[in-house]
């Protein structure tokens, strides 16, 4: 005769698989989840950041994108549940409320198992760090831009103003919320921006003199103490060099234009020749201009050593004397830069 053994689960006395309660009775009444009735989305009104914890957060979600996973952030599991998922449908009650009706299921002892319930969603409004900090005026730091000896040309400030806008932008992607930018305003000397953070401040005053050279020194101002650690203010003084990239200079009746400013030498290129040339700042008599700012003049002839330019003031045909560095066909146009009756061929 076959011998049957059963076991039996001491609770129901159902019969069992494994010795110990069967998987009705270990289930039972045990919530296997658990369910805020109400959570709490803090957002800045301003910029739309949100804040979790004490931690600002820039993000550009919308509402319709948040409001399923802040829902789901209300559901506890039990350590027992497997492949748990929550299906969650949104109702918009208010603009500052929202109710989230959730579909909860999971395995629980290699059952399959379900339950629903409702959470309320609170939209709460509050000023980020940022932006509070924005709003008060608040700054740690000033990059003054100058020039030794002359007034910031409109390319190096539009330049200047460029690298503050992208060092700006990168420090925020990488998370530096309170490096910003809180104003920028030009002014008769240069352009002043008024920075948000210490570290900004030298990331730009470093950005700005490797793109238009020049050098920077730093003035530190005890402005207060905060939890036991003084507080400063840095005024970062950007020094652009004499003479900028593509400036045309007068060296004993030579005309060279700058490549680069090293030291007291200025790294040129001879107008009449092209070749390059060190130059001393000293040996600089006068400053004719800058290639940027060059005309255009049509090429109506040429001839050895003198092309015929179209001033194009008087439309009247002047003859200059030809460099040996350009190739020159009637019909193109040179770049000009005026030295008072006569025009001296840049590019």
């Amino acid at each position: 005769m076959k011998n049957i053994q059963h076991t039996f689960c001491p609770k129901c006395g159902n019969p069992t698989n494994a010795p110990g309660l069967c998987t009705a009775c270990r289930i039972g009444d045990k919530p296997w989840f658990s369910c805020e009735k109400r959570v709490k989305h803090v957002h800045c009104p301003s910029c739309g950041a949100m804040k979790v914890g004490n931690t600002w957060t820039d993000s550009d979600r919308p509402r319709s994108e948040l409001a399923p996973e802040i829902a789901r952030s209300a559901v506890h599991f039990i350590p027992e549940v497997r492949k748990p998922s929550i299906e969650v449908t949104i109702d918009d009650l208010t603009v500052n409320r929202s109710r989230g009706n959730l579909v909860i299921r999971g395995t629980l002892y290699n059952k399959a198992v379900e339950g629903t319930c409702t959470v309320e969603i609170v939209w709460h409004k509050e000023q980020c760090d940022r932006c509070n900090r924005i709003s008060g005026s608040y700054y740690e730091g000033v990059v003054q831009v100058r020039a030794e000896g002359r007034t910031p040309s409109v390319y190096e400030i539009q330049t200047s103003s460029s690298i503050a806008q992208q060092v700006e932008d990168s420090l925020q992607a990488g998370g530096e919320r309170l490096s910003f930018i809180s104003d920028m305003h030009e002014i008769r000397d240069g352009l002043d921006i008024i920075v948000g953070s210490q570290h900004i401040g030298a990331q730009i005053s470093q950005r700005i003199i490797a793109e238009l050279g020049g050098r920077y020194t730093t003035h530190p101002k005890l402005v207060g103490e905060k939890n036991g650690r003084q507080l400063f203010r840095v005024t970062y003084s950007v020094r652009l060099p004499r003479y900028q990239k593509y400036d045309v200079v007068v060296v004993k009746k030579r005309y060279y234009e700058v490549e680069g400013v090293e030291a007291r030498h200025l790294r040129t290129i001879d107008l009449a020749d092209g070749t390059s040339k060190a130059v001393r700042e000293d040996d600089v008599e006068r400053t004719l201009g800058n290639t940027r700012n060059a005309e255009s003049g049509l090429v109506v002839f040429t001839e050895p050593g003198i092309v015929g330019i179209m001033d194009p003031e008087t439309n009247r045909t002047r003859e200059v004397k030809r460099p040996g560095w350009i190739e020159i066909r009637p019909g193109q146009y040179l770049q000009l830069l005026r030295d008072g009756d006569h025009l001296v061929i840049v590019g």
